[in-house]
């Protein structure tokens, strides 16, 4: 029963991806010599739909289950995200003890990294993409895609601290300084290894002077001079503390 879901789920998929190819009946070694022709070419999208097809037409082959996974990776190479994802997520629901399932949880995380948008837009890609590699890291944590996932949690993360401290800079431009504040801590306290964390301290002091509250800032300003004493923005901040007069 499983088996026949699969192959009416990867066809819907195929005909959802493009519906104007039609596959005639051929050999599952036929379709599959197509589907990697196509690779070779690039034909990436074309190649998805054949090795969907081998699904389709062949459920019950040895062939079938790696030409899921290679669907899916036909597909993320066309940048038809959707369909990648798609085919992903059918392969781990069916197959959930299957040898590929690291791979296919790998590949949904980057499908959504290769989509995170530059730091002045919407990061809901980068949150999504590190919470796919977290549930890699979590279920495989010994796997080779694990060790890969993590780094790209390091990278997303100091991404998405970035996208805090220049929503920070903007509310300091309107004078919404507790907003700021707001947005800063977070980094501070959930980034603390981002590189945006000696910015953020700054930022911190200049908002909390800005609204009177001198003892936070003083606190802010030995954070950034004990663990950032080299940093320009701690020169900055050791400026602005200079300048307050109690």
């Amino acid at each position: 029963m499983k088996r026949l879901l699969s192959g009416l789920l990867v066809l819907l998929l195929a005909s959802c991806a493009d519906d104007s190819e039609k596959f005639d009946e051929m050999s599952v070694e036929q379709l599959y010599l197509m589907a990697v022709d196509r690779m070779e070419a690039k034909k990436h999208k074309e190649a998805g739909l054949a090795y969907a097809e081998v699904e389709r037409q062949h459920p019950y082959s040895d062939w079938s289950l790696n030409a899921q996974v290679m669907a899916g990776y036909a597909y993320y190479l066309a940048k038809k995200y959707e369909d990648a994802e798609e085919s992903f997520e059918t392969f781990i629901q069916l197959h959930p003890g299957h040898e590929y399932v690291p791979y296919a949880m790998y590949m949904l995380g980057l499908i959504s990294y290769e989509q995170i948008p530059i730091v002045e837009r919407d990061q809901t890609p980068a949150k999504e993409s590190a919470d796919a590699f977290q549930k890699l890291i979590n279920r495989f944590p010994d796997s080779k895609y694990a060790k890969d996932g993590r780094l790209k949690i390091d990278l997303i993360r100091d991404h998405l601290a970035a996208k805090e401290v220049e929503v920070a800079r903007y509310y300091q431009q309107k004078e919404a300084h507790l907003a700021a504040v707001n947005r800063l801590k977070l980094v501070v306290k959930e980034y603390e290894k981002s590189a945006h964390v000696p910015e953020a301290l700054y930022r911190l002091v200049i908002s909390y002077l800005a609204i009177g509250l001198y003892d936070e800032a003083q606190a802010s300003a030995a954070v950034l001079g004990h663990n950032y004493s080299d940093s320009d923005w701690y020169s900055l901040a050791y400026e602005a503390m200079q300048g307050v007069k109690r």
